[in-house]
């Protein structure tokens, strides 16, 4: 077993710290507010008072933050960073959504410092991470996810090597905006058929039941006929992500007008008070 640092204790981070422990592995934690931090020390994990204190003596320091901002603070810091703590040959790895500039960035920085790196962004929420079945989408060297895999797989019931530093990051802003795509085209679609005179809860039902509908699209369908918002993905998470996306796509010259158009629903979802409903939420756009 591993001595593993857990930077960052929110909805997801709380839950693969928990998961870490239940294998085996001894957990260091911080977390900016401490009350989440001190539900995971009843747990068995060390609680810390900065991530450069939690990084230390890991042999891997997960982070799983909100944003580019969020992550550059916690690694980079001057007075609390978790870069400075990291042992010579630990692996670092960013485990929240951020941008494919910034992960290509802190990799720079970790590997200049002595260490490794993946990028190991997650597909799934709360209750994938729950019954230990989030997806990691990697980027970084076979050798070290390799590594890395008894440790990820804590929470994980797939891992899959996408390619070289930052493609996972890439794979995973792909993966949200496809899935913010569809969510917003059922919200369309489900009004439309509604002022045709057709049930909302019949249509979704069957577009369930059509090969059109994705597994995720057929519960985001049930759950906007139903006006079904609580937050698992927030819709301000989502529009960060489709921020996230276009600026990796002007960056490299690619063309991504449907992931636009839809981005710019998703801000204005945030304009119309929806920001923190989950991303179904965009669906009141039509209504």
């Amino acid at each position: 077993m591993s001595t593993v640092a857990m930077l960052g204790l929110g909805a997801m981070g709380r839950r693969m710290a928990a998961n870490l422990l239940l294998a085996g592995h001894v957990v260091r934690v911080w977390n900016r507010s401490p009350v989440p931090c001190a539900e995971v020390v009843a747990l068995g994990a060390t609680g810390h008072a900065t991530p450069r204190e939690a990084a230390r003596q890991a042999e891997f320091v997960i982070s799983m933050l909100r944003d580019d901002d969020a992550s550059r603070a916690v690694w980079l810091d001057a007075a609390t960073g978790a870069l400075a703590g990291l042992q010579p040959d630990a692996v670092a790895i960013e485990c929240g959504t951020t941008s494919v500039a910034w992960c290509g960035e802190l990799a720079e920085r970790v590997c200049v410092h002595g260490a490794c790196f993946l990028d190991a962004p997650v597909v799934g929420s709360r209750p994938q991470a729950e019954a230990k079945a989030l997806i990691h989408l990697i980027g970084g060297p076979q050798d070290l996810v390799d590594r890395s895999r008894p440790v990820l797989e804590a929470s994980a019931s797939a891992i899959h090597r996408v390619g070289d530093t930052g493609s996972g990051m890439a794979m995973k802003l792909a993966v949200n905006a496809l899935f913010g795509i569809q969510v917003a085209a059922l919200g369309e679609l489900l009004n439309f058929v509604a002022h045709c005179g057709i049930d909302v809860h019949q249509a979704a039902e069957l577009f369930g039941q059509l090969p059109v509908t994705s597994p995720v699209a057929k519960v985001a369908a049930a759950a906007i006929a139903d006006r079904r918002y609580a937050p698992l993905f927030p819709v301000a998470l989502a529009d960060k992500d489709f921020r996230y996306t276009l600026e990796s796509a002007r960056m490299r010259g690619a063309l991504l007008p449907t992931t636009a158009v839809v981005g710019d629903l998703f801000q204005r979802a945030i304009r119309a008070g929806h920001g923190e409903q989950n991303l179904y939420a965009v669906a009141e756009l039509f209504n």
